[in-house]
C-alpha cells in the first residue's frame, strides 16, 4: 500500500500563489501515473491535473489549465502542484493519488491511493 501525504495549503489571496507537494512512501514512484484533485464544501471531487509516471505527459482540467503546473520528482518521491493566479473558486481541499492508468488520468474512480488532503482558502 502506498501512503500520500500532502503539504503545502493555507489561505492566501486571490491572485497569489501557492506550491501543494505531496509525498509517496514507495520508491517505485515512477511505475504510478499521479494525480491531484479537490473537492469543495457540498460538490464532488473534481480532477485538477495528472502527470504520467515519467513526467513526460501533462493533463489539466479546462478550470485551471495556464495557472496551474504539475510536476514530480520521482528521485524524491515527491509531485508537486504549482498554483499561480489563484481565484476564490478555486478554494477546497487538494488530494493527491496514484493510479497504475497511463490514459483517462481525468478519472477519479481508477486512483486507488489517497492522501488526507490539505485545505485551500482563497479570499477575494
Amino acid at each position: 500500500q502506498v501512503q500520500m501525504v500532502e503539504s503545502g495549503g493555507g489561505l492566501v489571496q486571490a491572485g497569489d500563489s501557492l506550491r501543494l507537494s505531496c509525498a509517496a512512501s514507495t520508491r517505485t514512484l515512477r511505475t504510478y501515473s499521479m494525480g491531484w484533485f479537490r473537492q469543495a464544501p457540498g460538490e464532488e471531487r473534481e480532477f485538477v491535473a495528472a502527470i504520467s509516471g515519467s513526467g513526460d505527459n501533462t493533463y489539466y482540467s479546462d478550470s485551471v489549465k495556464g495557472r496551474f503546473t504539475i510536476s514530480r520528482d520521482n528521485a524524491k518521491n515527491m509531485v508537486y502542484l504549482q498554483m499561480s493566479s489563484l481565484k476564490p473558486e478555486d478554494t477546497a481541499i487538494y488530494y493527491c493519488a496514484t493510479t497504475y492508468r497511463t490514459t483517462g488520468l481525468h478519472l477519479r474512480e481508477d486512483y486507488h491511493y489517497w492522501g488526507q488532503g490539505t485545505q485551500v482558502t482563497v479570499s477575494s
